[in-house]
């Protein structure tokens, strides 16, 4: 597998979720298609309990994607760009007080996030159409559930990302994940 990104296919598939995000409530059999496939999984999960089974979806969806991350990426490329990163952020609080090393280095750091970007955002090709459907279905799923808040104050979509920074920061920690 070429794991050293391309843009184009993160546009097709940002365009593609886009286009099932918007037409989700015009083209009936989009909504009707994922609702048949996640309704007796993901439904039954937050029927049986819905703060267990949202916990328990999250860390579903946190691993599958952290996963995707690791091994949709060339892990040691981002370990180096990670490396040279950290050693330029060094470098410009080095030269703090030299405006004219400051500028050079502003501009390798500006040219070396465009390669960095190029590499994480490979993964987004396998998962964002995914995503734009769970979404899709959580809104429709959390609608018929008038003001519900788990914890008494989180919505469905604040208890999602929470937890899944909390869940992906233990998982790239135990998976060595860059």
């Amino acid at each position: 597998m070429d794991k050293k990104g391309s843009f184009l296919g993160i546009a097709i598939v940002m365009i593609a979720s886009l286009a099932i995000a918007s037409l989700w409530n015009v083209v009936p059999q989009i909504s009707s298609a994922i609702h048949y496939i996640l309704d007796p999984i993901l439904g039954s999960l937050l029927n049986w309990h819905v703060t267990i089974g949202m916990l328990a979806i999250t860390l579903i969806i946190t691993l599958m994607t952290t996963l995707i991350q690791k091994y949709g990426t060339d892990q040691e490329t981002m370990r180096s760009l990670k490396a040279e990163q950290k050693k330029l952020s060094e470098d410009m609080k080095q030269y703090k007080n030299q405006p004219d090393k400051i500028m050079e280095l502003n501009k390798k750091q500006f040219e070396f996030m465009g390669e960095m970007m190029k590499h994480s955002m490979r993964p987004i090709i396998y998962t964002g159409i995914p995503l734009v459907l769970l979404f899709r279905w959580f809104v429709d799923y959390f609608a018929q559930i008038p003001d519900f808040k788990f914890f008494g104050f989180l919505t469905w979509l604040w208890m999602y990302l929470i937890f899944s920074i909390v869940f992906s920061t233990v998982l790239r920690k135990v998976l060595k994940v860059v």
